[in-house]
């Protein structure tokens, strides 16, 4: 394979969203695995919406996602005089002509052939003008568009799609498209052609509705004097209802930044999205960065779309369940001085932060991070299911409440008097603090779970977590002692 040169080319109309995430993912994959190049191209030609603030979420969603690029970022605005210079080249050698058919005369045709129930295409109406013709229209001041000249007769646009195979297209099926608006600004179609020309694109790899565009950008690639790159166009993303993932109808729920905001961790994000239409041909869902790049082809596509199965309605699961899943597998397995670096920004920003957790805290710290982490999600878990480790302002939930507390009512006088039991102890160890909860247990003549689980409830607010030996050794003793002995707080107002 020669060069491999791939491009990114987001339109700064909003932030980076899912659907166009992965896209950036299949083109950095591609280039890595080839030892190619990717290009970030900023596509800011619309001007009324392009913004700075969306320029900057769309470079900081890269780079937390960790898809780092090769040349760039490249406004596409900067190269205006070149794509008014590839119209106007394509003008010169016939390729192109002028259109001054007003909106009320193309409308009145789209009537026409709405009414004849028949296709609407422009009909060339002004594809055969005389220069004289042409002059004389531009001398009256009448506004003009430039039209590409589609050839005629038999024949057609034919390209091999990585993805979809053979496609084909009869220049009969193609109007004469607009190339230039009539206020002079080029369209996406020849700006991006003019622009993968200059960049030396070798793979144009984009989503399945950039396909409808290939036949026409084929065509301005050979009037311009270049062979088309090899196109591989991928599935779309859908929501459960089969409508398209799209920032306007789905909202912040699918932008990259809604992710890292509750708690993903950026690989965990790229591995998932990255299943989204593509396989390595194996059961295989879990990868490194080095297995990704060298499992990677284009052939692994699938060309059915794929489904997000995001869950507004489920505060635990807000997204798809796999990527909940596979972000809980690499939260559980990653070195706990990395998970350590991840989790600190969530603490901060809810006021549980100590210093000393990177200083003569930092033994006790990592271990609750490895205690905590096999029953949680994201990262923001560490904040909210165990706040209990780091403040004492927790909430309770609701099945630990019920089950493990007022199921029982005699844990409202049995813990404090467990209290008094650890707090006479010189240390909690965790074989010291099984044979007090089991001797408990037996002097009150019940099982262990009782008490143990009614003491988990209290100390952690949770029905669930590490087991209750090591908590108790690990957790402060004043606060074990503390917590125990305010248990009847929580039967107040109960009958």
């Amino acid at each position: 394979m020669s060069e491999v040169r791939v491009r990114f080319p987001p339109s700064p109309t909003g932030y980076l969203h899912i659907g166009g995430a992965r896209t950036a993912i299949y083109n950095w994959l591609f280039a890595r695995k080839h030892g190619g190049k990717l290009v970030l191209r900023i596509e800011d030609t619309d001007a009324e919406r392009s913004t700075e603030e969306s320029i900057k979420g769309i470079i900081e969603g890269l780079e937390w996602l960790g898809v780092d690029w090769d040349e760039g970022p490249y406004f596409q605005s900067a190269f205006a005089a070149e794509h008014v210079a590839a119209a106007e080249k394509l003008l010169a050698a016939g390729h192109a002509y002028k259109c001054f058919c007003t909106k009320e005369e193309l409308e009145a045709r789209r009537e026409a052939a709405a009414a004849a129930k028949a296709d609407y295409r422009y009909n060339g109406a002004c594809r055969e003008l005389s220069p004289e013709e042409v002059a004389a229209k531009e001398a009256a001041g009448l506004p003009a568009v430039i039209r590409f000249k589609v050839p005629q007769g038999e024949g057609g646009v034919a390209f091999n799609d990585v993805v979809y195979g053979g496609v084909e297209r009869n220049y009969r099926d193609i109007e004469d498209f607009v190339i230039v608006r009539s206020n002079g600004l080029p369209l996406y179609l020849l700006c991006n052609v003019v622009d993968d020309i200059r960049d030396r694109i070798s793979h144009v790899i984009r989503g399945q509705d950039g396909l409808v565009n290939t036949p026409r950008q084929i065509l301005l690639y050979r009037a311009l004097g270049t062979t088309p790159p090899t196109f591989a166009h991928m599935p779309l993303t859908l929501d459960l209802k089969k409508a398209k993932i799209s920032k306007r109808s789905h909202g912040e729920i699918v932008a990259v930044q809604f992710y890292r905001d509750h708690g993903f961790l950026p690989w965990a994000l790229v591995n998932f999205l990255v299943l989204l239409g593509w396989s390595a041909g194996d059961d295989r869902e879990i990868f490194s960065k080095e297995e990704l790049i060298e499992a990677f082809t284009l052939e692994g596509v699938n060309r059915a779309n794929s489904i997000f199965n995001y869950r507004k309605d489920d505060p635990k699961f807000f997204t798809d369940p796999k990527a909940i899943n596979i972000n809980a597998h690499y939260l559980r397995t990653i070195p706990v001085a990395e998970l350590a670096q991840r989790v600190r920004p969530v603490l901060e920003k809810e006021g549980l932060w100590d210093p000393a957790y990177e200083g003569e805290k930092q033994e006790w710290f990592h271990k609750t991070l490895e205690m905590s982490r096999e029953r949680f999600h994201t990262l923001t878990d560490f904040a909210t299911l165990g706040r209990a480790w780091f403040a004492d302002d927790f909430s309770m939930d609701e099945t630990a409440l019920q089950k493990n507390l007022l199921k029982h009512p005699q844990m409202k006088e049995w813990l404090p008097q467990l209290a008094q039991r650890f707090a006479a102890l010189p240390e909690i160890t965790h074989d010291e603090a099984e044979r007090v909860a089991r001797e408990f247990a037996e002097e009150h003549g019940v099982k262990p779970g009782v008490p143990i689980n009614a003491a988990r409830a209290v100390i952690t607010g949770q029905n669930k977590g590490p087991s209750m030996f090591e908590v108790f050794a690990h957790l402060d003793r004043e606060k074990v002692v503390q917590r125990l002995r305010e248990a009847g707080k929580y039967f107040e107002g109960q009958s």
